[in-house]
Formats: structure tokens, sequence, C-alpha cells
């Protein structure tokens, strides 16, 4: 296994597990891939990821910007997704963190 595999591990395993995908598969999509393969890997990942910064950090950030603008959260674990999200929002963007228990007091 090559060194830069290992980063890919975690996230094959958490997001894509039924899938017979490989770091290629993934580096290739989030480089080159069409807009619905990188949806595709966006909405894995906001959903199943155990290193959520980490993993949506492979991301191109323009991509990225544009992924979470068009991102719908479902009726199926909305709170949990819209939470996810605006994590994402807050952690690349700045946008303001509505999560009112990670939120400074004071």
């Amino acid at each position: 296994m090559r060194i830069e595999d290992r980063k890919y591990d975690g996230l094959l395993k958490d997001c894509f597990w039924e899938y017979t995908f490989t770091p290629e598969d993934i580096i290739r999509m989030l480089s080159s891939g069409t807009i619905q393969e990188k949806q595709f890997l966006f909405e894995k990942i906001l959903l199943n990821s155990t290193e959520l910064l980490n993993d949506m950090a492979l991301f191109n950030k323009d991509d990225l910007r544009i992924l979470i603008e068009e991102y719908v959260v479902p009726r199926f674990n909305a709170d949990y997704s819209k939470r996810r999200k605006n994590i994402l929002e807050y952690y690349f963007f700045d946008l303001p963190l509505e999560i009112e228990e990670l939120q400074w007091v004071s």
C-alpha cells in the first residue's frame, strides 16, 4: 500500500464500504469528475465520515462552496445533516455557526 493511499482508507471504510472504489477512483472523481460524481462523494462524506473536516478538505475549495450551497437537507436525518453542513460552512467559509451548543457564550 502506498503512503498516500492510507489517508483514503478511513474514507473508503466509513463512506464507501458498499462500493469497490479505490483511492484512485476517489481522486479522479474529486479532481476531474462530473458534478454528479462530486455531489455523490459530498453527500456520502457529509453523512458518514468520522473525519468530516479532513475528508471534506480533499475537495477543491470552489467545488466545495458550490456543493455546500446546492446541498438540500433531506427529510430523513434532517437535523444531523443540517448540523454537519453548518459545521462545514463555518469551518471552510466563516459563515455563521447556527448550532447553539457550539457557540461561545459571552
